[in-house]
């Protein structure tokens, strides 16, 4: 069964009625109230209770209320403040030119030092990165001198020749 399209005129229709019912509930309460305890015979729904209109103040009371508020935070701010010392700070202390100058010297000293332990550092890295392309050039395998051995053969003639004419200029 399809559902009707709720519109804006079913929808007020719906809340008239149950206010209606609403009102007709409550008259009912409040009398079975009265019959009860023979109390008041107004329905439950009372309306809501008026506001009190607001007082109005004088200027000089305002003063007054401003001005004791005033006394209180000061009074407040001097429990809060804690208590002065009684001597005098210490004055700054300054660095003289001769301790300057030692700071100093000492930092370049260990600035040195660091450079010189960062140059044996790859001092080292140098000597052990040549011994090992040494170490791999004086044990090649024996494949790969098998394939070598023939090229080294053919460039030793060809400067075999050129050698010679060299040793007998210089010797003339």
């Amino acid at each position: 069964m399809p559902t009707p399209k709720l519109t804006t005129e079913i929808l007020t229709a719906a809340i008239d009625g149950y206010e209606f019912q609403k009102t007709h509930i409550e008259t009912r309460i409040a009398e079975l109230r009265s019959l009860l305890a023979g109390g008041p015979t107004e329905s439950a729904a009372t309306p809501e209770p008026a506001k009190r209109k607001r007082r109005k103040m004088s200027a000089a009371a305002r003063a007054r209320i401003a001005e004791a508020q005033r006394k209180r935070w000061a009074a407040s701010r001097v429990q809060a403040e804690p208590p002065v010392p009684e001597t005098a700070p210490k004055p700054k202390r300054k660095l003289s030119a001769a301790g300057r100058k030692a700071i100093i010297a000492a930092t370049k000293k260990r600035w040195r030092l660091q450079k010189a332990a960062a140059k044996a550092a790859a001092k080292k890295t140098t000597r052990k990165k040549a011994a090992v392309k040494k170490a791999a050039v004086k044990a090649p395998s024996a494949k790969a001198a098998k394939r070598r051995a023939p090229v080294k053969k053919a460039a030793v003639k060809a400067v075999a020749p050129a050698a010679a004419t060299d040793v007998a200029h210089t010797a003339g």
